[in-house]
């Protein structure tokens, strides 16, 4: 009996592990792979199970040499950001974007709390002094996410199988995240691939100071 329970255990284990697909997107502008692009995934009916989500750990953006890292950083809403500085000059980071807004004011080293990030939307990071020092936190409605990196790749794991409604997100997007929808069956094995070419906005980023040879701060 114990040896037929034992068995009935690996093969729920099992179909458990395998009953998720995959999905892998390719984003492209201008013909070129394009990095620091968020593709996100939005089941149209609930899965039975859900894939476990950011929200209750606390993950980092670092502020090293004068920048954040990472550029962009997708989230699940209810995750916690904490904002070291790692650099021996004070940062004063902010955001006035609706979907939060908050001031960590002139510090080195970490700040007294991580940053809740509770409502979905796109939050705009700034530093106070520094005016090229830019970042992007795109908080997901969706635990389902990745960001592309440097050859325009985005894996999401582990989707439960099922129909999806899958768009694409970028700080240089030119047009609404809604146009880049897609409707995409993902199967209880296996990868769905599929890709997106999209327009950018001119990058309007203040240039970085100090310019070599010349003063700066």
């Amino acid at each position: 009996m114990l040896r037929i329970a034992g068995t009935l255990c690996a093969g729920l284990l099992l179909a458990t592990a395998v009953s998720a697909g995959e999905l892998r997107a390719q984003v492209s502008a201008g013909g070129r792979p394009l990095a620091d692009a968020v593709v996100v995934a939005s089941a149209e009916a609930p899965p039975a199970t859900t894939q476990a989500g950011t929200k209750t750990s606390t993950i980092i953006i670092d502020q090293v040499n004068k920048e954040f890292i990472p550029y962009v950083l997708p989230v699940e809403a209810g995750t916690s950001v904490n904002f070291p500085n790692r650099d021996n000059i004070r940062h004063h980071v902010y955001s006035f974007s609706p979907a939060k807004q908050f001031e960590l004011p002139l510090y080195i080293g970490d700040p007294a709390a991580p940053v809740l990030f509770d409502k979905p939307g796109v939050v705009v990071l700034g530093c106070n002094i520094h005016d090229w020092m830019i970042a992007y936190v795109y908080v997901s409605d969706s635990p389902y996410y990745a960001r592309t990196g440097a050859d325009g790749t985005a894996t999401l794991p582990t989707l439960p199988a099922g129909r999806y409604t899958v768009r694409v997100w970028h700080p240089r997007l030119d047009g609404s995240e809604a146009a880049t929808a897609k409707q995409l069956a993902v199967p209880a094995q296996g990868t769905v691939e599929t890709a997106w070419e999209i327009t950018l906005k001119p990058d309007f980023r203040i240039p970085r100071a100090p310019i070599p040879g010349q003063g700066g701060y």
